[in-house]
């Protein structure tokens, strides 16, 4: 019987696992990197141990230090969780050597399935080898790894070589092989899943299907299962096809096989040979523990022939620390307070006043409905997340919830291509706009030079806020009797920490949080501005500054300070939580600074580069 097991992971994840492990009786052990070190993962195990270091490939991708840290730990058992090394054979391989018990498949199952391009030639399938026009559109897309890094849509022939080189590049960096390989490119087509589970006695179960559309840059954004609307000879054809490719590797634990439908017909992805971020929808719908299951399966239980029941159904969200109107732009800084209705399942790595690090995903949390029908559930979810306190950097919150909102969502009929076609409509939420006077006249509160009665009536008083991007400015006024009032609005109660207003007879309550010059008014959030502009923070016409905080990874080749430049080119690449961020020219001209260099850090708003307009 296992009875301590190390998680080679971080985050969500660790915690998720570590919270199935205290259920079953199991010890924990963590690794933590150095900006990890106070990391929730950390504070939940039972021990943790240090790897020095920041960057992922000095840290949780060290696989020698990670059998290390298991030993000295005294864990008999590594759950590789998702991402980093779930996928690396020699590291399952360096657990078995070491005498540890491998939670997941055969080191042999996932050598074959790991490189997309193995899997699919033992699907029958082949990736193209010499592109022509009539190929086109294409997709280029990492051997390796996951999670949309190394992936390039490429529509153009004369694109398909820098694609190529940036794809190989990105790879490279994030799963430390640089293997690429072009296939066609299903337009607007439909991701569906099937999740497997084997056990080493010949059974394996295909827990129905999940559909995936919804992805940014070929990530997932929201999950749900079953997927709808697929008739039952399509459902049954996927099903076959994840068995079968299973058991043409000798599969056990839990995995997924992914598939784009479109057409009618199903056309194989490759087999992700873990975890995947998704797995809680399928555990609600089949009232299964997953992370029990393959703890189970690693002791040598066998599952029962049939799987339980699928009952209801359920939608997963993946709340992320970006900017969606903004190229998705991740976010850092301090996660002040997120809190979630209890009716809804809540998987973080995350607890209140956290920090969000630079160096690792911008996921905060997954957030997961289940009920008796889709439409119930994809209700559930989204009445969930809008009233969610969430005090901290910018989410996609508000495009969640108007995904699930969308009507191409709520019909099922939504495919990959949602957010090419909808993200202007869905990140153009209008903010409330009595929230900058509710926050004005909470931070009023008590400020009255005078109090209590007054002859005369205050002079109006003005206060400034960014909101959404825009500046508003309010004015209100203290009464003769202390109290406060605006045009058109009567104050029914103002404290610090909450404003009730009446407009047109309607009652609107607003609760009131600072955290410095951050204000958040129920779920909108204002940055309070100074009263007159600093004339010092202006910078030359052209200047080009950092959009999130990251590491410059690469710099166009050949450009120097005085090379000119075309409108769209793009000039240098920033890296952030395992994003990859173009800095392209706004206008032809000369590049008069270039203040970034491969490796430099940078923090937002920092200099890189300055374009000259011709």
């Amino acid at each position: 019987m296992i009875t301590s097991v190390l998680v080679a992971n971080r985050g969500e994840i660790a915690c998720r696992i570590f919270r199935t492990c205290r259920e079953l009786g199991i010890r924990t052990v963590a690794v933590h990197s150095d900006p990890d070190a106070h990391a929730l993962h950390t504070r939940v195990a039972d021990t943790a141990v240090r790897l020095p270091g920041a960057a992922p490939a000095d840290t949780y991708l060290r696989a020698d230090l990670i059998v290390k840290a298991a030993v000295a730990a005294g864990a008999d058992a590594v759950h590789p969780g998702y991402g980093f090394l779930s996928e690396n054979a020699d590291f399952a391989r360096a657990v078995l050597d070491a005498g540890l018990v491998w939670i997941g498949p055969p080191p042999a199952a996932i050598e074959a399935m790991a490189s997309k391009t193995r899997a699919k030639q033992l699907m029958g399938m082949a990736p193209l080898a010499d592109v022509t026009p009539a190929d086109l559109p294409v997709l280029v897309k990492a051997a390796a790894g996951g999670g949309g890094r190394g992936m390039r849509v490429v529509r153009r022939l004369e694109d398909l070589d820098p694609a190529l080189s940036s794809a190989r590049a990105e790879a490279a960096s994030a799963f430390g092989d640089g293997e690429v390989f072009v296939e066609p490119y299903v337009e607007d087509g439909r991701h569906v899943e099937v999740q497997i589970l084997a056990d080493t006695h010949g059974t394996v179960w295909a827990l129905g299907t999940r559909d995936c559309s919804l992805q940014r840059r070929h990530q997932k954004v929201i999950e749900e299962a079953p997927a709808p609307g697929l008739s039952d000879e399509l459902t049954r054809q996927l099903h076959d096809l994840a068995v079968r490719a299973a058991r043409a590797v000798d599969y056990v634990g839990a995995g997924t096989v992914e598939f784009l439908v479109a057409d009618g017909r199903a056309h194989f992805l490759e087999m992700n040979t873990r975890l995947q971020v998704e797995h809680p929808v399928t555990e609600a719908v089949f009232g299964l523990d997953l992370v029990a299951e393959q703890i189970r399966i690693a002791e040598g239980a066998a599952l029962d022939d049939e799987p339980p029941r699928a009952r209801g159904h359920a939608v997963e969200a993946r709340l992320y620390a970006e900017d969606p109107a903004r190229d998705w732009t991740p976010q850092t800084g301090t996660l002040h307070r997120l809190s979630l209705t209890p009716s809804v399942r809540l998987d973080t790595g995350y607890e209140s006043g956290d920090p969000i690090p630079v160096h690792y995903d911008p996921m905060l949390a997954k957030v997961v409905a289940h009920a008796p029908t889709r439409a119930e559930a994809v209700r559930k979810l989204a009445g969930a997340l809008e009233r969610a306190t969430l005090h901290g950097p910018t989410t996609n919150r508000d495009l969640l919830v108007n995904s699930l909102r969308h009507k191409e969502f709520t019909t099922g009929r939504m495919d990959t291509g949602f957010y090419d076609r909808h993200l202007p409509e869905l990140t153009g939420s209008a903010a409330d706009p009595l929230a900058p006077l509710a926050a004005a006249l909470s931070d009023a509160v008590g400020r009255s030079r005078f109090g209590g009665f007054r002859n005369l009536p205050s002079a109006p008083q003005t206060k400034r806020y960014e909101l959404a991007g825009e500046e508003h400015e309010v004015r209100y006024r203290h009464t003769r009797q202390g109290g406060l009032e605006a045009d058109g609005v009567r104050v029914l109660h103002a404290d610090a920490s909450g404003v009730v207003l009446e407009v047109e007879g309607v009652q609107r309550k607003f609760e009131v949080s600072r955290y410095g010059d951050q204000l958040y008014v129920g779920g909108v959030s204002l940055t309070a501005l100074p009263r007159f502009a600093d004339p010092t923070a202006q910078h030359t016409p052209g200047s080009l500054l950092a959009p999130m905080p990251g590491t410059v990874v690469r710099v166009a080749d050949g450009l120097t300070e005085g090379s000119a430049v075309e409108a769209g080119q793009p000039l240098l690449w920033l890296e952030a939580m395992k994003m990859e961020h173009k800095i392209i020219a706004p206008a032809a001209g000369r590049l008069s600074e270039l203040h970034a260099v491969p490796g430099r850090q940078v923090t937002v708003g920092e200099l890189l580069a300055v374009v000259q307009p011709t």
